[in-house]
Order: C-alpha cells, then sequence, then structure tokens
C-alpha cells in the first residue's frame, strides 16, 4: 500500500506533463471532471439537434395521402395508399443503406461533422419535398433526406460522452424524448399547417404561392427549425479523441513507477498493462461478435417495428369514419392530440425517467413498459366507442401514456447499446443498429396500413372483428419484445465506458481500482 501511495504524485505530475491540450476529447473529459453539475447546456443541444432530426419523419404522415393525390399518379383513388407507402418508406430505405457508414465516419473524422452535414440535408432536402410536383420528386428527396442525415445515430453515441457516467440516463433520455417527440409533433405540424390556403384562407389565397404549393409550410417550418439547430450545432464540442500517435515513453515511465519486472526486455511491467493486454482483443473485436450489442439490437429494432406501426395505425385509424371502427377526427384534431402527447412526454423523460431509471435499471423498466402496453392497447376499441369530453380524455390520456412506455422502453435499451461498446466503436455501432431499425421501420409503415385495411374489412368477423385484429397483432410484437428482454437471450453488457486513452489499474492486493491515464488513442 506504501509503494501505491508513493507513486500518486508521480503519476498526477505524469498526467499534467502529457496531457493533449490539441485533443477536442480530452478538453471535454477534463471538463466533466470539473464540472460535476446536471449537464443543462449539453442536454439541451442534444434535445434540439435531435429534434431536428426526427421531426422530417413523420410530419407528412397527415397529408401524404392528398399529396399523392393531387399528383395524379393513382388510376384509382383505392391506390393512393399504395404510392403513399413507397414514399413513406424511402426515407428509412434511404437511412438503412447509409446509417453504418455515418457511424464509421463519426468514429474516424469526430461527432461534429455528421451533425452539421445532416441539419444541413434537412434544411435544403426537406424544403424541397414541400415543392414536390411530382411522384419522383417526393421519393428522392425523401430518400436524400434518410440517407444523408446521420444525425440520430451519432447523436447516442454523443450523449453517452458527453455526460458523465452518473447522468448518461439524462443524456440517451433526452435523444429518445426528442426523437418521440419529433414523431408526435410533427404530424401535428403537418396536420396544422398543410394545404394553408384551404384551412385559413383569409390569410392564404388560394392563388398564392401557398396555393400552388399547399405542403410546402409544414416543410418550410421544419426547415427553418433545422437551420436554426445548424447555427447551434457549431457551438457543438467534439467527444471524439484525436491522439496522433502511441507516445512510447508514457508506458515506460508507467512501467518504472508500477516497478513489475518484465521477463522480456528486463524493464518493469505494470499489473495494469498486463489486464490491458488482456482486455485490448475484446475492445477490439467485431461487432457482430458482440452479443450484449447484437442482442439489444435485434430487441431494439422488433420495439421500433412495433412503435412505427402504431404511428402509422393511430393516425389512419383516428381518421377513419366511425363506421370503420376509427373516431372520425380531422387532421387538426390527431394534430392536437399529439401536441399534447408531445408535451407529456416531455415532462416526463426530463423530470421522471432519470430517477425511474436509477431505481429499476435499464432492462427492467424496459420490460416494465412492455408489460404495460400490452392492456392498454387492448383498450384502443373500447375507446372508439366514447363520444364528445369522455372520448377526448380517454385518448389523450392513452396515446400519451403509450408514447411514454414507448419511449422509455427505448431509452433503456439505447444505454444498453453504449454501455456494450467502448467510444472508438460507438458511432459504428449505433451505425449498424439505426440500419438494422431502418430496414424494420421500411417495413411498419406499409404493413401497418395494409393490416388496418384489411382489418376494416372485417366488421364482422365472429373472431377479432374490425380494429380489434390491429390491436391484437400489435400487442403480439409488443409481447415478443417483452420476452426477448429476457435470459438467456438479452444479455446485459458490462461497464465499457472507459476512453481508449485510459487502461485500468487493479491493485489486487488491497482490492482497489483505479484509473490512469497510459496511452494516446491511434
Amino acid at each position: 500500500m506504501g509503494d501505491h501511495n508513493n507513486r500518486e504524485p508521480l503519476l498526477k505530475k505524469y498526467e499534467q506533463e502529457y496531457e493533449f491540450e490539441d485533443c477536442p476529447g480530452c478538453k471535454v473529459e477534463q471538463l466533466k471532471r470539473s464540472d460535476t453539475g446536471v449537464p443543462i447546456k449539453p442536454v439541451f443541444f442534444i434535445s434540439v439537434v435531435t429534434l431536428c432530426a426526427s421531426l422530417p419523419i413523420s410530419s407528412l404522415f397527415p397529408f401524404l395521402y392528398f399529396m399523392v393525390r393531387d399528383f395524379h399518379i393513382a388510376e384509382r383513388e383505392e391506390d393512393i395508399s399504395y404510392y403513399a407507402g413507397y414514399v413513406g418508406s424511402s426515407f428509412m430505405l434511404g437511412r438503412a443503406l447509409t446509417s453504418i457508414l455515418w457511424g464509421i465516419i463519426a468514429d474516424r473524422y469526430g461527432r461534429k461533422p455528421v451533425v452539421v452535414i445532416g441539419t444541413i440535408t434537412v434544411v435544403i432536402f426537406n424544403a424541397l419535398f414541400g415543392l414536390s410536383t411530382n411522384f419522383w420528386m417526393a421519393i428522392i428527396t425523401r430518400f436524400l433526406i434518410g440517407s444523408l442525415c446521420g444525425i440520430i445515430g451519432t447523436m447516442r453515441a454523443y450523449a453517452s460522452e458527453i455526460c458523465r457516467k452518473e447522468y448518461h440516463a439524462l443524456g440517451i433520455s433526452a435523444v429518445s424524448t426528442s426523437w418521440g417527440i419529433g414523431l408526435v409533433i410533427g404530424p401535428a405540424i403537418g396536420g396544422y399547417l398543410a394545404q394553408p390556403a384551404e384551412k385559413y384562407p383569409s390569410v392564404f389565397s388560394r392563388e398564392s404561392f401557398w396555393g400552388r404549393f399547399p405542403y410546402f409550410l409544414p416543410c418550410l417550418m421544419i426547415s427553418v427549425f433545422a437551420l436554426a439547430a445548424t447555427v447551434m450545432s457549431f457551438w457543438l464540442p467534439e467527444t471524439l479523441h484525436k491522439h496522433n500517435k502511441i507516445k512510447k515513453e508514457k508506458s515506460n515511465f508507467h512501467d518504472a513507477a508500477e516497478g513489475t519486472p518484465d521477463e522480456s526486455n528486463g524493464l518493469n511491467v505494470s499489473p495494469s498493462m498486463r489486464y490491458s493486454e488482456h482486455k485490448a482483443p475484446s475492445s477490439q473485436k467485431s461487432l457482430l461478435k458482440n452479443w450484449p450489442l447484437v442482442s439489444s439490437i435485434i430487441v431494439y429494432c422488433i420495439f421500433q417495428l412495433h412503435d412505427i406501426a402504431y404511428l402509422e395505425i393511430f393516425s389512419l385509424w383516428a381518421v377513419s369514419p366511425r363506421t370503420l371502427g376509427g373516431l372520425s377526427f380531422t387532421t387538426a384534431d390527431v394534430g392536437q392530440v399529439l401536441a399534447i402527447t408531445g408535451l407529456g412526454l416531455l415532462l416526463f423523460q426530463l423530470l421522471v425517467y432519470p430517477l425511474v431509471e436509477r431505481i429499476t435499471g435499464t432492462v427492467m423498466i424496459s420490460r416494465i413498459g412492455a408489460v404495460l402496453s400490452i392492456p392498454l392497447l387492448a383498450s384502443y376499441p373500447y375507446i372508439a366507442l366514447l363520444t364528445g369530453v369522455s372520448l377526448s380524455i380517454a385518448l389523450n390520456c392513452a396515446s400519451m401514456l403509450k408514447n411514454i412506455l414507448s419511449v422509455s422502453i427505448t431509452t433503456g435499451l439505447l444505454i444498453m447499446q453504449n454501455r456494450a461498446v467502448s467510444q472508438e466503436q460507438r458511432g459504428a455501432a449505433n451505425g449498424i443498429s439505426m440500419s438494422s431499425m431502418s430496414l424494420f421501420k421500411t417495413i411498419g409503415p406499409a404493413a401497418g396500413g395494409s393490416l388496418l385495411s384489411w382489418s376494416q374489412r372485417r366488421q364482422d368477423a365472429d373472431i377479432l372483428p374490425g380494429d380489434q385484429l390491429v390491436f391484437f397483432v400489435l400487442n403480439v410484437i409488443e409481447l415478443l419484445g417483452l420476452l426477448l428482454t429476457f435470459r438467456p437471450f438479452l444479455k446485459e453488457p458490462e461497464d465499457t465506458d472507459i476512453p481508449k486513452s485510459k487502461h485500468d489499474s487493479l491493485d489486487k492486493e488491497n482490492g482497489i481500482q483505479e484509473r490512469l491515464v497510459l496511452t494516446e488513442l491511434p
């Protein structure tokens, strides 16, 4: 123990001498050590940038049917939904093809460049989508938004790096909360602002620009918000460590400080160096062989398939006539419900989720969310039987609770994914997660719409008539995801939240574990 105490001043002096002043990742680590308070500013930046990326995903749902109708590509009215499904899926297809690439770029060149490119992409191509005059222009612009915007996966890695470990749940929940809010506020924006010449004739003339391009206004509002996020992203601190080489004298110094002889060269080798040599291969192993990561991604994809299908079905179910089991809502009514849902979701994730996660753990909170979602979804066909104020209260409460549970499930799984890999692989890991999830989400909208259409033709069926079939199938998917959160399928990761420029120094005799800076990132 005396030797341990004697070498501490040497190590502190050594660390100060070899600080990497030009490394942005080291600067962030120093800031995290000095500032132990709640990271309000980073969480705010994370939320704004993530919201910028999530708003375009679902903002078109309320007006997509009418937009495709105005393209005059469908010969029959029944074919409109068929073509609309391609427009909705083109975004996810683009993201599925490029998410891994953006993850690799984020790991090599930094998180910040990917964020800036992504926000600029939303500014340009989301506005162009609102100006689409034909079906293929809409397909191409949506595909480009999905393929060139790699923000979501990058921000997941960034959130776990910019926050101290005790605030990881807050950082990740900021990502998933902004994501969830974007998915519910986006349709609200689309529902309120699309076709302004028809909804607000006293302000927008039918012969004006807004009458000629009736779907540009909601897209423009999102692009303006993305422009503000672009400006803000230039102030985001980079978290990726950028060390040009490993300085051999650093390891030599630490070898001498530890005082353990190396049989091969006569130098002193530390227990921590032997420990790090033993651990190094696991940190560099293929991500696809990392079962804690792979299993959490698979479970995450199952729940995301459920969520995107639910979002598509909810909007279509709400505007469907009551004769088909729907609510006969207008697009403005749907927008109001989703706006209230977004507000409740924001308050829960920022104020309640971090506390619940610390008490229950990441896996348990995902299981609880899935268990509670099943009876909640089963109640939706009976909510449709209500009218007036009772319908409004019940639907708002159900929608808010369902989205809170969904985002809680997602947040827990995202935390597990980030803890399953070290920093140098985190961008690529989130890229794999985003690509896999996007493939599932490419299926979700088309499958959800087709399922709802089929169920509405079964109003007189003896088993699961009408929309009961839809919510039963959603519950089957939810149950599958719940079962996969248990062993032996889902394996909780060990804590790998140690920068590559740090190794664990283990004092086995005294049972003490320290973190000492030994090497630079390559």
